[in-house]
């Protein structure tokens, strides 16, 4: 049986002593596959996804209860070395957030900071080719990031991640600032990128969440309500609230 990328077990998030955001969440994320998370506005889904590389650690008076393993090491225990698990745990956020340097400077940034014994040249060719970019930028590497268009930076942002050659890429909301056209551009790219790379999404974007994953998790005031396949999910939800959200009938 294959061991998961992630298993969650028992996991509360509090922001604050008594501000509860998450309660029991209990999942598995599967390798290799698209994992997406739906559910209104301030349901927990972005938390969520920051607990997967410990991004919430930044904000100061937050606590997690309970345990997250990534394969079969806990993420939380005292021997996880965290610049490590966010290497292997990459994430792509909702606004574009290109460094303003070349394009080439931009994608070898994290080999270049990791002190990677790598051939820089290959690795900022393979990710922009990995990130379908390298066809519109192989000729002007050098030319200032901030110049490419919003969905070209976007697909920079995820050839940046791809660089230190992670093992999860987290990807929270991060088409919702792109026209139609670079969306369809980025679910291209997630189809390809589950090749090599387990990929969990955040998104209020339903028809998107059916059209790119394989699993659907679907989050309700810091509860996660129903966890499947997607087909299943969208399909016949066992949950009356599921039905109710995906339907638009709640939500």
């Amino acid at each position: 049986m294959t061991t998961p990328a992630f298993s969650v077990q028992h996991l509360d998030f509090f922001y604050t002593a008594n501000k509860k955001t998450l309660s029991d969440i209990n999942l598995e994320i599967q390798p290799q596959q698209v994992t997406a998370l739906i559910g209104p506005s301030g349901c927990g889904k972005s938390t969520f996804l920051r607990c997967l590389n410990r991004m919430n650690d930044t904000i100061a008076g937050t606590r997690v209860e309970g345990k997250i393993y990534l394969g079969d090491e806990d993420i939380y225990g005292a021997n996880m070395d965290v610049v490590n698990l966010r290497q292997r745990v990459g994430m792509v956020f909702q606004k574009p957030n290109p460094f303003p340097q070349s394009i080439y400077d931009n994608v070898a940034f994290g080999p270049r900071v990791m002190g990677m014994d790598v051939n820089m040249d290959e690795v900022v060719e393979k990710s922009l080719i990995a990130a379908a970019l390298w066809d519109d930028v192989k000729d002007n590497l050098k030319a200032d990031a901030m110049g490419l268009s919003l969905g070209q930076q976007q697909r920079l942002c995820i050839a940046r991640v791809v660089a230190v050659q992670p093992e999860v890429i987290l990807m929270d909301e991060s088409t919702s600032a792109l026209d139609p056209i670079a969306t369809a551009r980025v679910e291209e790219l997630i189809a390809e990128l589950k090749k090599d790379y387990t990929i969990v999404i955040v998104t209020h974007n339903m028809q998107q969440a059916a059209r790119v994953s394989d699993y659907t998790g679907f989050f309700w005031l810091g509860e996660l309500v129903e966890f499947a396949q997607t087909n299943e999910m969208f399909t016949r939800p066992k949950q009356e609230l599921t039905e109710a959200y995906i339907t638009g009938r709640m939500g």
